[in-house]
């Protein structure tokens, strides 16, 4: 699809990250963008920052894992923007555990946000875009939905569960007789805050050390910035990308995906006891 100067694009965890990048790279482009985040302040700022472009800019705190406030607010979008032609379902949380220490409560917040934003999302969006005939969902997965990682097994759980969510969606609007789409992104380390904002387990000695050694970890993985992410996102829209592999370490997981699990897996397994 392409995007066009007075279109309308709805942008979840718009905060920060990836989020903040995608609305203000779309702005300078002469979209609309309507925004939301839980964290109010970082939503303020990014709004702040996509303003004074000629451009529409809105902006509503909302919890993704809340079904009825993303109906809600899709609602508002449409009242104050009167259409919409580009959604992007990227708010997304972390959380490190081993699966015999991971707490419920836990895996359940994360899937909640991380697999059932996204559902929300696009179930909120979708029936506007087909009535309008034009439009395109893009649905933030991870490397991690790629291959299995030790210590995310919820965060691997949920990004597979979008990738395999969004590429149904995307074979049923091929079966269909519209000029809506979608793509799945798959980011590799892309320099936000997500590994700071982590829940790690909670009953585990040495939390903050463990906490600073996966944030370590996470910065030294990081080589893409939020905004050639962003840039990345866009393009694979207007290509009609089906899928999107963001950062060279992107690709490494690709690969290690095409092997035999037995090997790939194994590779990952001598990698975790090295540690």
């Amino acid at each position: 699809m392409e995007l066009r100067r007075g279109q309308v694009a709805a942008v979840t965890g718009a905060a920060s990250g990836i989020g903040r990048a995608l609305a203000i790279e779309l702005s300078r482009r002469g979209l609309h963008v309507a925004l939301c985040d839980v964290d109010a302040d970082g939503l303020a700022e990014t709004a702040g920052r996509c303003e004074g472009r000629g451009t529409k800019v809105t902006w509503t705190v909302v919890d993704v894992a809340d079904r009825d406030a993303v109906f809600s607010w899709a609602g508002e979008v449409l009242a104050e923007h009167g259409t919409v032609h580009l959604v992007v379902n990227n708010a997304g949380v972390a959380l490190s555990a081993t699966v015999d220490q991971m707490a419920e409560e836990d895996a359940r917040w994360l899937i909640d946000i991380n697999f059932w934003g996204v559902v929300h999302g696009t179930q909120a969006f979708l029936p506007h875009l087909l009535s309008a005939g034009e439009g395109h969902v893009v649905n933030i997965s991870s490397v991690f939905g790629l291959i299995g990682i030790p210590t995310q097994s919820a965060y691997c759980a949920a990004k597979f569960a979008v990738r395999g969510f969004t590429d149904s969606l995307r074979v049923e609007l091929d079966a269909g007789d519209t000029a809506v789409s979608c793509t799945t992104v798959h980011p590799g380390g892309i320099r936000t805050n997500i590994a700071r904002n982590a829940r790690t387990h909670a009953s585990a000695e040495g939390i903050t050390g463990r906490r600073d050694e996966m944030v370590r970890d996470f910065d030294r993985a990081a080589r893409t910035s939020p905004e050639r992410a962003a840039q990345r996102i866009v393009q694979a829209v207007e290509r009609d990308r089906r899928r999107l592999l963001i950062g060279p370490d992107a690709r490494v997981f690709e690969v290690v995906a095409r092997l035999p699990a037995a090997v790939g897996q194994r590779v990952l397994a001598v990698g975790a006891r090295r540690r």
